[in-house]
């Protein structure tokens, strides 16, 4: 049993090639080959729309008399897949495409229709330059302002860069950023800082240290300890004494007795008689009496609020002195 797939096949000594007699076929025979559609297409009889990349069994044929720089054109024919009406269409080398023939219309080619405009105009503006020399001064003309114009947009653009490269993008982000606990503490700490350096004290200020604790939750941390330090400024001692006074009532009170005291200079001068000199000495003899008298009242007030309260001991020495002074 031979093998299905051999590379050499076996020739017999008496193997003569010149005998074997040579086909005739057509010069211009058709292949059938597996193609897809090139390109979107609708066909012109029943308007179905066949689609790129659609398979085919497809009819191949060389295009007679023609052909681009040697390259051979090779013409396909297909069928509808609606109403079997056949389409034909052939390579296209000079533009690397496919060129419909007959049978249906090309869709979609905007990109190709743009680019044959495209290329239409450069060939008309070319073929006018080269006969007409004020429409190349022109368009020379037109093209120097165009340059002039593409400079000027760059000298902005320059200008524009060379203004961004001083701002300071990191710091405007670090501006709107979120601020982390320990920033905020030390900004806070510095801002109570120059707060307390600011204050100017005009008298006697109490300073009061209060201690503020702050318990950290889920953490094996010991709290931490801030303080915080507040001036007070002292109250004017005006304000105090005239509270006090309110209160509890003026310390340095004139005694009862003090109305009744005239002096000297309250007395309305007399003529220098007899009876006024006489007036004037028994006034003074009365002055000098009620002074004496008043001085007596405050001393022994004095004495009755100072005198410390009688203990059991007092009172029984002055219950036994009594009773040995009636024997």
């Amino acid at each position: 049993m031979s093998e299905r797939k051999v590379l050499n096949k076996y020739y017999p000594p008496d193997f003569d090639p010149s005998k074997i007699p040579r086909m005739k076929l057509a010069k211009n025979r058709q292949y059938t080959v597996r193609l897809m559609a090139p390109f979107n297409m609708r066909c012109a009889t029943c308007g179905e729309y066949i689609y790129k990349g659609k398979k085919f069994n497809a009819r191949k044929e060389d295009v007679e008399n023609e052909d681009y720089l040697g390259i051979r054109i090779y013409r396909f024919y297909i069928k509808c897949t609606r109403c079997l009406q056949e389409i034909s269409f052939k390579t296209d080398p000079k533009n690397t495409d496919y060129e419909i023939e007959a049978g249906a219309t090309r869709n979609f080619m905007a990109l190709k229709l743009a680019e044959e405009q495209a290329k239409r105009e450069e060939d008309e503006q070319k073929e006018e330059e080269a006969n007409n020399p004020m429409k190349l001064l022109e368009y020379r003309t037109e093209q120097s302002r165009q340059e002039i114009e593409r400079l000027e947009g760059l000298e902005e653009l320059k200008e524009l860069n060379r203004r961004q490269q001083a701002v300071d993008y990191e710091g405007m982000l670090q501006q709107y950023a979120p601020e982390s606990a320990d920033a905020r503490r030390a900004r806070e700490e510095k801002e109570d800082d120059d707060f307390i350096k600011s204050i100017k004290f005009g008298g006697p200020s109490k300073v009061v240290a209060e201690e503020i604790i702050e318990e950290l939750e889920d953490s094996e941390e010991p709290p931490v300890k801030t303080s915080r330090i507040e001036t007070i400024p002292a109250k004017p001692v005006a304000k105090k004494n005239e509270s006090w006074n309110r209160s509890i009532g003026v310390l340095n009170k004139k005694p009862a007795l003090a109305n009744l005291v005239k002096s000297k200079k309250d007395v309305a001068p007399k003529t220098m008689s007899s009876e006024g000199t006489k007036s004037n000495s028994d006034s003074a003899n009365h002055t000098t009496v009620a002074l004496k008298a008043s001085d007596a009242a405050v001393a022994s007030k004095a004495s009755e609020n100072t005198t410390p309260p009688a203990s059991g001991l007092t009172l029984l020495a002055s219950y036994s002195g009594s009773d040995s002074d009636s024997q």
